[in-house]
């Protein structure tokens, strides 16, 4: 390059800013797209894996990286053994990706029959098309899942907690099923967080998350992890190269904040959601409350043993899920007169929100298959936020009392 060279070229080639003279308490972004190399050599060892480092942000990203590295610390926290992650662009390419990576046509899948509606309409249309069966089973009947397996079963299919029935997985249980199969164990943990359960210590292979819930917890980011052994995690990621759902640097550096306050908002959460739980199923109105926290839940025992407590209680995880007597039209006038909790899409953030199950979450799903995953049609699940929890139950108790028997809110 000449000494003087012109303006164009002066303008790319800015110095480079100088390296912090102080440790910086928070990571930085690293937003490039590209990272340069000393010679074509150290690229391609690079690329081949044979040298660290990063070329293109849809391999790999550091500020990305550090985040599914945090996760995986948090999941791993009990074990002594390797755990590593992968982040991606949402919840869902964490699942379809990782159930790409580890079935092949002629494979088969257990998966609960009370699982979020797009991991539903995802195995049983998508998949079906490149030749991956699967049989939906009652996860709570463990001779049901055992008797479902077939020599071409890859994967056993849960979630920690259900949505929206909020229905306990007994993932020992689960795991030595799977085990004796040849399967895998892969959870969905999103509705728990590591700060209630890490399925990594009670048996599980794979565990999954949709970042923009609680991990992040503020409802400003989007994002995905899977969190396993180093060679899961390999096959996982060669997939998502490939496939291309990566995390943005500015996504990731959001996420990995919310990290640092998970425990303490998810206490705040769960804590509340067990108040609520117990205030609202004595509302004449209200036909059933799904929270594991209450006595009468089937999930209650499995809560004790597999979640954690703090001083605060038992953690059985923030959300409720609330079926008034009625039909559809009952469930939507009833979340119509709240005014406290906000109708809106997911949840784990500061605000309680809340959603008819049938015309939202579950919406691919048909009345059948609701029934049969044990979802009323009047079924309104709330998210529960940092709002005092008796603001909650005044707002939710308030908008039962409206409930004429009519479909109409106020």
């Amino acid at each position: 390059m000449t000494n003087h060279p012109g303006e164009n070229t002066r303008a790319v080639r800015l110095p480079a800013p100088s390296a912090p003279v102080g440790r910086s308490v928070r990571g930085p972004v690293h937003r490039s797209t590209t990272y340069a190399f000393g010679s074509s050599q150290e690229y391609a060892d690079v690329l081949d894996g044979v040298q660290e480092g990063y070329s293109y942000a849809r391999i790999d990203n550091p500020t990305t990286e550090a985040f599914a590295h945090a996760v995986a610390a948090l999941e791993g926290a009990g074990l002594d053994r390797e755990v590593r992650g992968q982040a991606f662009a949402s919840g869902m390419a964490a699942v379809s990706t990782a159930l790409l990576a580890l079935t092949e046509a002629g494979a088969h899948v257990v998966a609960a029959r009370s699982i979020y509606g797009n991991t539903y309409s995802l195995l049983d249309g998508l998949f079906r098309r490149f030749g991956v069966s699967t049989d939906f089973v009652d996860i709570t009947d463990l001779d049901a899942v055992r008797a479902a397996i077939r020599p071409q079963t890859r994967i056993v299919f849960t979630e920690t907690l259900s949505n929206p029935t909020m229905t306990v997985s007994d993932l020992p249980g689960l795991a030595a099923i799977a085990h004796e199969a040849g399967a895998l164990l892969a959870v969905d943990s999103t509705f728990a967080s590591p700060a209630v359960c890490r399925p990594l210590e009670h048996g599980a292979d794979l565990v999954l998350h949709s970042a923009t819930k609680y991990l992040g917890g503020h409802s400003d980011a989007t994002g995905g992890v899977a969190v396993g052994r180093p060679e899961l995690i390999a096959a996982i990621r060669s997939a998502r190269i490939d496939l291309g759902p990566c995390l943005a640097a500015d996504e990731a550096f959001l996420l990995h904040r919310g990290l640092e306050t998970l425990p303490l908002r998810v206490a705040r959460q769960c804590a509340t959601a067990a108040e609520f739980a117990a205030a609202v199923q004595r509302h004449p109105a209200v036909a059933r409350v799904d929270h594991p926290g209450l006595p009468g839940h089937q999930g209650h025992r499995l809560a004790r043993e597999l979640f954690d407590s703090g001083p605060e209680g038992a953690r059985c995880g923030a959300v409720v899920t609330v079926t008034p007597h009625g039909d559809r039209g009952t469930g939507m006038a009833f979340a119509d007169r709240l005014r406290v909790a906000t109708i809106a899409a997911s949840l784990g953030g500061t605000h309680t929100l809340v959603g008819h199950v049938g015309s939202t979450t579950h919406r691919q799903m048909s009345d059948e298959a609701l029934r049969a995953a044990g979802i009323g049609p009047a079924a309104v699940r709330f998210s529960i936020g940092l709002e005092e929890p008796e603001d909650l139950v005044a707002d939710a108790l308030a908008a039962l009392d409206a409930l004429d028997g009519s479909a109409s809110p106020m």
